[in-house]
């Protein structure tokens, strides 16, 4: 490595992020740490480099998990489903895998910028063909654990054949994931036909040292309605995620959680009020601590 003006202050930055040497991993290459040296947020960082240990990623791939906002997806999945006390703890103390239970080992939305496809004219067994082209990084996307079972496997039934479009087995939780893909915004026919599939698949497919089967559909966009009366409300095998076909902006983001807040407020009937406020702007500037850094 020469001493240029642009590598001593690569290892300028690089020791003052990582001061105490017992921090640094051997397993990292010099890339995937001054990846890392550009992460201000240090919960974030040290996420970040517990997963491509963890995960084998490569620098190439840190860096895209880096850009796709991995981390902060997760922390606004889980935002969801938790009070607001979990949210800051995690944002500001916890260095732990945030995916602890099935609903945290999926998020919404997925982002697959990968595939280079238009978001307007497209059919699903395009989609499909795409994800299937582009096996190694729409894993990477999922997460960790999963390995590729088959496309559009076969149920046969005494009423006829049934085709999933994707399936998956996740070897930490042990279980299968069946995936439907949609063109189109979620609706309750989508639902009653994953409900179908899961129901099907544990009677003829899974093995009793199996976890129950996971249904997730993958839509253009979330139906509130549909996840509040259908069985999605309820259930902890069947679930709805949006995908984007492009990396959305900060802009973007900050549109969407707002979205998503007055959603919910209006579902209950709630005011705006400190306890949302707060979690957005938690939300926010975690995605704007690490838009500022990439």
């Amino acid at each position: 490595m020469g001493a240029t003006a642009r590598n001593l202050r690569n290892m300028r930055q690089f020791y003052l992020v990582f001061s105490i040497w017992n921090a640094v991993r051997t397993e990292l290459s010099w890339t995937h740490y001054r990846t890392l040296t550009r992460i201000e947020n240090k919960s974030a960082r040290l996420w970040y480099m517990n997963e491509a240990i963890e995960q084998n990623w490569s620098a190439r791939a840190l860096e895209r998990q880096i850009g796709a906002l991995y981390y902060e997806r997760l922390l606004s999945t889980q935002a969801k489903q938790q009070d607001l006390q979990p949210v800051i703890d995690e944002a500001n103390h916890k260095t732990t895998a945030l995916a602890l239970t099935v609903k945290d080992y999926l998020r919404d939305p997925y982002i697959f910028d990968f595939l280079g496809l238009p978001s307007v004219s497209l059919q699903e067994s395009e989609l499909e063909q795409a994800l299937i082209d582009n096996l190694q990084k729409f894993l990477l996307e999922l997460g960790k654990g999963f390995a590729f079972v088959e496309r559009q496997q076969r149920i046969v039934t005494e009423d006829g054949d049934f085709f999933i479009d994707l399936v998956f087995y996740n070897f930490h939780l042990k279980c299968f994931l069946l995936i439907d893909l949609k063109m189109h915004k979620l609706s309750h026919q989508d639902v009653g036909q994953m409900d179908m599939y899961v129901r099907m698949y544990e009677e003829k497919k899974r093995r009793s040292d199996d976890n129950p089967t996971i249904g997730l559909i993958l839509c253009t966009d979330n139906n509130r309605t549909v996840a509040k009366y259908s069985v999605l409300n309820d259930s902890d095998h069947l679930f709805a995620s949006k995908y984007m076909l492009e990396l959305p902006s900060e802009e973007e983001l900050r549109h969407q959680l707002e979205k998503e807040r007055q959603q919910l407020l209006a579902q209950q009937g709630q005011t705006d009020n400190d306890y949302e406020t707060i979690r957005l702007k938690v939300l926010l500037k975690l995605i704007q601590n690490h838009v500022n850094t990439i």
